[in-house]
C-alpha cells in the first residue's frame, strides 16, 4: 500500500473512541436489597415512655386545675354570681278582728284583688243587735240627762227663793237690833227675827246642796252617756269588721275558706301576696359581700322566664344572720350545708327589679340566679 492510502486509515483508527471501563459493581450480578427488620422496644423503654406520657397528662391536668382556681379566685374581685336566689314578696295573712260564722265568700283562689275590695263577710246579726241595744240605752240615758237638767233648774229656783228669804231675814235683824237697844222693840221680837234668819240661812244651804247634788247626778249620767257612746263606737267598729277587706293590692293564694266556716279572732283565713313588694333574695358568700354597695346594678335570671336578664338594683345587704335554725325570727337563717357539704357562710342581699314589665308575672318562691359586677 502506498503512503498516501495508509495515512488516512491510521487516522480513522486513532479517532475511534474507546469505551470507558465500567465500575466493578456494574459488572457484578444484580443483588436484591436487604430489608432491615425493626427490633421491638424493650419492656423498660416502653414503661419509661408510658410513665412520661402519664406525667405529662397529670401535669397538664394539675395546671388546668390551678389555672381554674386562680381564675375563680380572681373573678371574685370583679363580679359575684349565685344561683342560691329566689323571688319573694310580702305575704299578708288576712285575719278577722271578730269571731263569727262566714256567710259569704266573694273571691276565688288565685284571684287578683285591689285594696279595699270585699273578700268575705262574717254574720253581722249579733253585732247589729248589740249595737241596737246600746243605742237604745243611749236614748234612755240622754232622756235622763234632760230630767237632770230640769231638776237642776228647779233646785236653782229654790235656791234663789231661799236666798231672797235669807236676805229679808238678815235685813229684818239688822233693822231691829238698834231699835231693840233703844227700847222701842221687844227683845222677844228680835229673837224671833234672829231665828227666822237662821232658818233662812239653813234653807239656802239646803238649796245650794240640792243644786250640787243635782249637778253631780247630771255629771254621772253624762259620763254614762259618754261610756255608752264609746261602746257604740266599738260595736260599730266590730260591725264594720264583719266585712273582710283586702289590705293591699295582691293575689289570693291557697284559698280554703268556705261559707259556714267559723272565723276566730286573729286567726288567718286568707293569704294574700302583695303586688307591690316584689324583690329577690340572693344569698352571697361572706367573702364577696364586702365588695357590694347599696345601689349597685345587678342582673337577674328568672327560672320562670329563662334566657332573659333583668336589670336590678341592690336595695340592702343583711348585717346579720342567725346561726341557730328554728322558727321564723327577726334574723334570717341561711343553711350552711347542702347535701352534707359544708358551705361558706352566706348573707342575704336584697335586689329590686328596676323595670318590671307588664308581661312578666312574678311568683313568690320561684328560683333565680343573680350576677353582680362591682
Amino acid at each position: 500500500m502506498s503512503e498516501r492510502t495508509t495515512h488516512p486509515l491510521l487516522c480513522e483508527v486513532a479517532n475511534v473512541t474507546v469505551p470507558e471501563a465500567l465500575p466493578p459493581t456494574a459488572l457484578a450480578p444484580a443483588v436484591a436489597p436487604q430489608v432491615e427488620e425493626k427490633v421491638p422496644p424493650s419492656p423498660a423503654a416502653a414503661e419509661a415512655t408510658a410513665e412520661t406520657r402519664y406525667r405529662r397528662r397529670v401535669l397538664l391536668t394539675l395546671s388546668a386545675v390551678v389555672l381554674a382556681l386562680v381564675l375563680y379566685w380572681a373573678s371574685s374581685y370583679f363580679f359575684a354570681y349565685t344561683d342560691d336566689a329566689y323571688v319573694t314578696s310580702d305575704f299578708v295573712n288576712v285575719a278577722p278582728y271578730v269571731s263569727g260564722r262566714i256567710v259569704s265568700v266573694n273571691i276565688v283562689d288565685n284571684q287578683t284583688v285591689k285594696k279595699g275590695e270585699l273578700l268575705a263577710t262574717i254574720d253581722p246579726t249579733p253585732f247589729q243587735l248589740s249595737l241596737n241595744e246600746k243605742q237604745a240605752k243611749k236614748t234612755e240615758a240622754e232622756a235622763q240627762l234632760a230630767v237632770d237638767r230640769d231638776r237642776i233648774t228647779s233646785a236653782q229656783a229654790q235656791r234663789d227663793d231661799a236666798a231672797a228669804k235669807e236676805r229679808l231675814a238678815r235685813d229684818n235683824v239688822r233693822r231691829a237690833t238698834p231699835i231693840t237697844s233703844a227700847g222701842f222693840y221687844s227683845r222677844q221680837g228680835l229673837d224671833t227675827l234672829t231665828a227666822k234668819e237662821q232658818e233662812a240661812k239653813a234653807a239656802l244651804a239646803d238649796a245650794e246642796s240640792a243644786i250640787a247634788t243635782a249637778q253631780q247626778i247630771l255629771a254621772l249620767h253624762q259620763a254614762t252617756v259618754a261610756a255608752i257612746n264609746t261602746e257604740i263606737a266599738y260595736l260599730q267598729w266590730q260591725l264594720d269588721q264583719t266585712k273582710l277587706l283586702a289590705p293591699t293590692d295582691g293575689t289570693i293564694t291557697q284559698l280554703t275558706l268556705r261559707v259556714g266556716d267559723q272565723a276566730v279572732v286573729n286567726e288567718p283565713l286568707i293569704g294574700l301576696v302583695d303586688a307591690h313588694a316584689w324583690r329577690i333574695y340572693a344569698n352571697y358568700k361572706e367573702s364577696v359581700i364586702r365588695h357590694m354597695k347599696v345601689g349597685h346594678t345587678a342582673w337577674v335570671w328568672l327560672d320562670t322566664y329563662p334566657w332573659h336578664f333583668h336589670r336590678a338594683t341592690i336595695q340592702g345587704i343583711a348585717r346579720g344572720i342567725s346561726r341557730v335554725e328554728g322558727e321564723r325570727k327577726l334574723l334570717p337563717y341561711v343553711a350552711p350545708t347542702t347535701d352534707w357539704i359544708r358551705l361558706e357562710r352566706r348573707f342575704p342581699v336584697t335586689l329590686v327589679l328596676q323595670e318590671q314589665r307588664l308581661d312578666i308575672v312574678l311568683h313568690m318562691g320561684a328560683d333565680a340566679r343573680t350576677l353582680i359586677f362591682y
